[in-house]
């Protein structure tokens, strides 16, 4: 219910509706929403205790549907109930087909789809007497009996209340997941400074950026190309460079031990020393993302809207080539050099759809479709590309170049267009 009155609220006032998360409002009988994620996991992870756990099988498939209860007595807006939930193992002979982009089996398949599971899911729901029941069955050998709860009273999904080393496979799907972020950088956040008691790594605003480069460029000795923090800081001052009107000479982190504040800096070429609040919104969104691909503890799935928001269109190849390099590496061993991250990006630049491989791209289309009440209402799907790997793993039909070139060509009425002459 937090989350739900979080959705489409200002920062001061959570003013969201539950209701508003199914089809227009309507949340007649039998109304509910389905989620679900293939998902790779972490082999090892630390419960809230500091204890380590291993879990059986790295490669799980997740799925939770919820549903609307009516307001009763005083309650105005009723409530969000679980309806089923299940968190079941995929085997590692499916992984081939499951896995459909292109990657090493040996150095990457290999080192991160592993384990086994012998039995049934580790979440699974069953009906008992016309009410959900949700059970937690045991992770292997003997680690105790199934454990049923009803759904329709949970306040909570398992997988989120799941915190001890008892049950290691869910506790590591709940890390996974607790590692899915989506990136909303904004301006003010990035130009602000850091206590030395602030947190040290990065909000998804993009708060805290001083402290989270700081740690990194201190902390660094996990990886072996960045044992003098000034390494790293030469890496990303590089990556600066590369952007245009942008003359990056140096970067660091000021440490102000008198006020106890860290506020980064930038030099540039002309000897001008910039702290952050004097950079341009285009500097700091990428300075961000560059502090992302340093920071090794940044795993998971990370999602970015519009990236080419504030970007000059001379700098959107520097941008997509640093949002590729973001993510995993899938012919090469993942580790501190290579974290295990997956990078979602949506747009409406035709630039940035230009200047990527066909199979990265899914094309976002509406179509009419029934709901619930019978009513045509509009659908959005994720449709392929033809002759990528994804139009094999996808259930909608592929679109081919020819019906997305009116998207990629001059709109009507533009007033300038290069000449087809012109060399």
């Amino acid at each position: 219910m937090e989350a739900a009155h979080d959705v489409r609220s200002t920062r001061d006032e959570r003013s969201g509706d539950p209701r508003d998360l199914f089809w227009n409002g309507s949340v007649g009988d039998g109304q509910t929403m389905r989620f679900s994620a293939e998902m790779i996991v972490p082999s090892s992870v630390e419960d809230d205790f500091g204890r380590e756990a291993s879990a059986s099988i790295t490669f799980l498939r997740y799925e939770v549907e919820i549903g609307y209860e009516p307001p009763k007595g005083l309650e105005k807006l009723g409530r969000l109930v679980l309806v089923r939930e299940s968190l079941a193992p995929i085997k590692l002979g499916d992984a081939p087909k499951r896995l459909g982009f292109k990657h090493s089996v040996k150095d990457f398949r290999s080192t991160i789809v592993k384990g086994r599971r012998h039995g049934g899911p580790f979440i699974s729901t069953s009906s008992q007497a016309g009410d959900s029941v949700i059970t937690i069955h045991q992770d292997g050998g003997s680690r105790g009996k199934p454990r049923p709860a009803s759904a329709a009273r949970a306040p909570a999904t398992v997988v989120s209340t799941i915190t001890g080393a008892d049950d290691p496979t869910i506790l590591a799907a709940r890390r996974e997941m607790q590692g899915w972020r989506r990136l909303a950088l904004e301006p003010s956040a990035l130009r602000a400074s850091d206590q030395y008691t602030d947190p040290k790594t990065m909000d998804s605003n993009g708060r805290h950026l001083p402290a989270a480069l700081y740690r990194v460029a201190t902390h660094a000795n996990n990886r072996s190309d960045a044992v003098d923090p000034e390494d790293t800081y030469a890496r990303v001052a590089n990556r600066l460079s590369s952007l245009t009107g942008v003359g990056a000479k140096r970067l660091a982190v000021d440490a102000d031990d008198t006020r106890e504040r860290l506020t980064v800096r930038m030099e540039e070429r002309t000897g001008t020393v910039l702290p952050a609040k004097s950079l341009s919104e285009e500097t700091l969104r990428f300075l961000a993302l560059c502090v992302l691909l340093e920071d090794d503890e940044v795993e998971g799935v990370i999602c970015m809207e519009e990236p080419e928001n504030g970007i000059h269109p001379a700098n959107l190849p520097a941008m997509v080539e640093l949002l590729r390099d973001l993510a995993v590496d899938p012919s090469e061993p993942t580790g501190p050099d290579n974290p295990f991250r997956q990078v979602i990006v949506n747009t409406h630049s035709p630039a940035i759809v230009q200047l990527l491989a066909p199979d990265e791209l899914l094309f976002a289309t509406t179509e009419l479709v029934g709901d619930p009440n019978g009513s045509p209402a509009r659908a959005l799907r994720l449709r392929p590309l033809k002759g990528t790997w994804r139009e094999d793993r996808s259930t909608e039909p592929a679109v081919g170049k020819a019906d997305i070139l009116p998207y990629l060509s001059s709109p009507p009425g533009s007033q300038m267009r290069l000449d087809q002459a012109v060399a």
